[in-house]
């Protein structure tokens, strides 16, 4: 792998050139705040590797390799010598370009990664890992990380956070992120535990709707205090309707009594919160960030036995466009619209949601978000993005990962960039003396500046 790799021409070249030294802000990832803090240096490239990325994972599922080499008791040097079998045959998967990347840029290994190749890449790895004694901070510096937004439930005590925040000796700023999809997963069996610990981290007894948004809003303050600066939410279902507070004070006392609601009155309190919880942001001046058209767990046997974010996730169907209107629509008259980035995982919504933030401001398509995530997935929410809007508005990239290599993403999300750019500078269809200047606000300007920092 080169400097020139994805970069087609001498102008993508130059454009790339600049890009590769810009800082990265991460607004969304799932990297765990207790492995940043503890910095506990890394023993193989296996750990690194399949230990907790379940992209991988769902690449080997797919090729047919048992559990036992995936998240089973073997070693992981057996679960690296299968992932390499199965990376040589995945051309035009992103893994397989991710992978070189990590391997080129973490690693300072340049070897196709195949099964003959994949015995001296082990040596060689864990070699660079045990002279350098590789850990999370050092990939997180080496890959000029200046603000991380993970994702964190708001019953969380983000004792983590602070202790990083007081570690002065690390500068890459670690935020937390308030994920409300716990709060709004009312038909989860174990739900009305969830609402008493959020009793307990409150201080507030929830008993109806008004003393569980009190709640809520206590939650925040919290998390404003420790620096949060995003928000999240990525749960199955959209609301088609508001309800308003006495109905959806009604649907949650009955959620409380542990009796059964039927469909439209959970999308009617998911729409009363969706209002709720907007207003709050907006007058908090954080960025709301939604995640449509996700299915989650779906092989319910795996989900059983490893738990969430074992790999099983699945695209969902196309959301209803009006359905987003009517929702951005009543936040816009109810408090004004917060800043609003919104993700498809079903591509076939994507070209609507950019016609939809043309007629909301504040409003954004989001990056193209994980089975989106590939070369094709981003040239194309680029240029839907630019056929729709103004694309020197756009956020550019975030890992939505847990991988501390998954910054090579970045770097992956930077050369489709340029070689964009720079085509459109070489045929004519762009200026290329605003070329730089329009690589720097997608790539870091802008959402440095919606953030804060």
């Amino acid at each position: 792998m080169n400097e020139t790799y994805m970069l087609n021409n001498a102008t993508a070249q130059e454009l790339y050139e600049y890009a590769k030294s810009l800082p990265i802000i991460d607004y969304h990832c799932h990297l765990s705040p207790k492995e940043i803090y503890e910095d506990k240096p890394f023993d193989n490239i296996g750990e690194i590797w399949l230990s907790a990325d379940h992209y991988k994972w769902r690449l080997m599922r797919t090729a047919g390799v048992d559990e036992k080499y995936i998240t089973g008791e073997t070693s992981f040097k057996e679960k690296f010598l299968k992932y390499c079998s199965v990376i040589e045959f995945s051309a035009g998967n992103p893994l397989y370009h991710w992978s070189q990347m990590e391997l080129a840029q973490f690693f300072d290994i340049d070897l196709d990664i195949n099964q003959a190749n994949a015995e001296e890449i082990w040596q060689k790895a864990n070699s660079y890992i045990k002279n350098t004694c590789m850990s999370p901070r050092k990939l997180i510096e080496k890959a000029n990380v200046e603000v991380i937004c993970t994702t964190d439930d708001i019953t969380d005590d983000l004792s983590w956070h602070k202790k990083i925040a007081q570690d002065n000796g690390f500068k890459t700023r670690v935020l937390p992120s308030f994920r409300t999809d716990n709060l709004l997963l009312v038909r989860r069996e174990e739900y009305l535990e969830y609402i008493r610990k959020l009793s307990d981290v409150s201080g507030i007894e929830i008993h109806n709707l008004e003393t569980l948004k009190k709640a809520v809003s206590n939650r925040l303050e919290f998390f404003l205090s420790m620096g949060c600066r995003c928000t999240d939410i990525g749960i199955p279902l959209f609301p088609n309707t508001v309800a308003d507070d006495a109905q959806a004070d009604n649907t949650f006392k009955t959620i409380l009594s542990g009796k059964k609601i039927s469909d439209e009155e959970y999308l009617g309190f998911i729409g009363n919160m969706y209002l709720f919880l907007n207003a709050l942001y907006k007058e908090n001046l954080l960025i709301s960030q939604w995640h449509l058209a996700v299915v989650r767990n779906t092989n319910s046997e795996l989900a059983q036995q490893l738990g969430a974010d074992c790999g099983v996730d699945c695209v969902g169907n196309v959301i209803n466009g009006n359905d987003i209107i009517m929702m951005l629509d009543k936040i816009n008259r109810n408090s004004g619209l917060p800043k609003i980035i919104i993700y498809s995982l079903n591509e076939a919504n994507i070209a609507q949601i950019a016609s939809i933030a043309g007629a909301f401001p504040n409003v954004k398509c989001g990056a193209a978000w994980w089975f989106c995530d590939h070369k094709r997935g981003i040239e194309d929410e680029i240029k839907v993005i630019s056929e729709n809007g103004c694309l020197g508005e756009f956020f550019g990239m975030l890992t939505d990962s847990r991988s501390f290599l998954s910054y090579a993403r970045h770097d992956y999300f930077r050369r489709i960039l340029c070689n964009l750019i720079g085509n459109w500078v070489e045929t004519a269809e762009y200026a290329q003396g605003s070329a730089k200047k329009l690589v720097a606000k997608i790539c870091y300007e802008n959402i440095k500046k919606a953030i804060g920092e």
